[in-house]
């Protein structure tokens, strides 16, 4: 079952830019600058989604310098992953279930 935490990181990645980010910090680990050259976005816009990927803890920083880098945390994207996993398992069981008309 989804929880409310659940449907809120379902928003927080159905926004193509965010998914776009979280698509490619799960290959490296990138900052502000690789990002804006990666997806053509705007420096400001792209500062304003990233917050929005931190405070739902699906990225963390890491200071370098005067450069900040993001990382992709893989373990909010598995246990996303695992519930709809767990979603698709209850419906293939739950398949030939049909609940009566009254």
């Amino acid at each position: 079952m989804l929880t409310s935490v659940d449907t809120d990181l379902i928003r927080v990645l159905a926004d193509p830019l965010r998914l776009r980010i979280v698509t490619l910090l799960a290959r490296e680990t990138l900052c502000t600058t690789h990002l804006v050259a990666e997806t053509g976005a705007r420096q400001t816009n792209l500062s304003n989604h990233l917050k929005v990927l931190r405070e739902a803890g699906v990225v963390e920083t890491e200071p370098c310098g005067r450069f900040t880098y993001y990382k992709l945390r893989p373990d909010v994207i598995a246990s996303l992953a695992g519930r709809f996993a767990d979603l698709a398992e209850s419906a293939r069981a739950a398949a030939e279930n049909k609940r009566a008309c009254p």
